[in-house]
């Protein structure tokens, strides 16, 4: 698979410039649940793609914290719920635990803030134009996401 873009869209701010943000509204698509206390609901519209079934989302949630030349992560845990009755797919971020860092030495100077992703299972999924990614995390953490894209030219294993 090849990285073809990241982009950030969690704040409201962003959903002006999002590409369907103005044509449809979550509301329009399907009734999703409001976020509970304590949590916000994060809406990722997609282009359109040729061929859809070549591409992947990543997603990847975190927060932007103070980090020196430590390796620095979260841990969550991102579950698929269904839309009772529609069938659609939203998802869920929760147990998030962390940070968790390696114990060097750091030189001084090296303090910066950085975004810390958080690492989990099942944090890829499919690329659906027509439907919008909706994923509930808690309040303090930013979802992010990349597009990723594989070749149209399949190639064959070799038999041993």
């Amino acid at each position: 698979m090849t990285f073809i873009a990241a982009i950030s869209c969690a704040t409201a701010a962003c959903a002006a410039t999002d590409v369907r943000s103005n044509a449809t509204k979550l509301s329009d698509v399907a009734p999703y649940p409001a976020a509970q206390k304590g949590q916000v609901r994060n809406v990722i519209w997609l282009p359109e793609k040729a061929d859809e079934d070549l591409f992947k989302v990543e997603l990847v949630p975190g927060k932007v914290m103070q980090t020196d030349c430590n390796t620095r992560s979260l841990m969550a845990t991102l579950t698929a719920e269904d839309l009772s009755g529609w069938g659609y797919t939203y998802y869920e971020l929760t147990d998030v635990k962390g940070p968790i860092a390696t114990m060097m030495a750091c030189p001084e100077g090296t303090e910066k803030e950085a975004f810390v992703a958080a690492q989990g299972d099942n944090y890829t999924v499919r690329y659906n134009s027509k439907l919008p990614i909706v994923v509930y995390t808690p309040a303090d953490i930013e979802l992010r996401y990349r597009i990723w894209s594989g070749s149209e030219k399949l190639q064959s294993a070799q038999q041993q």
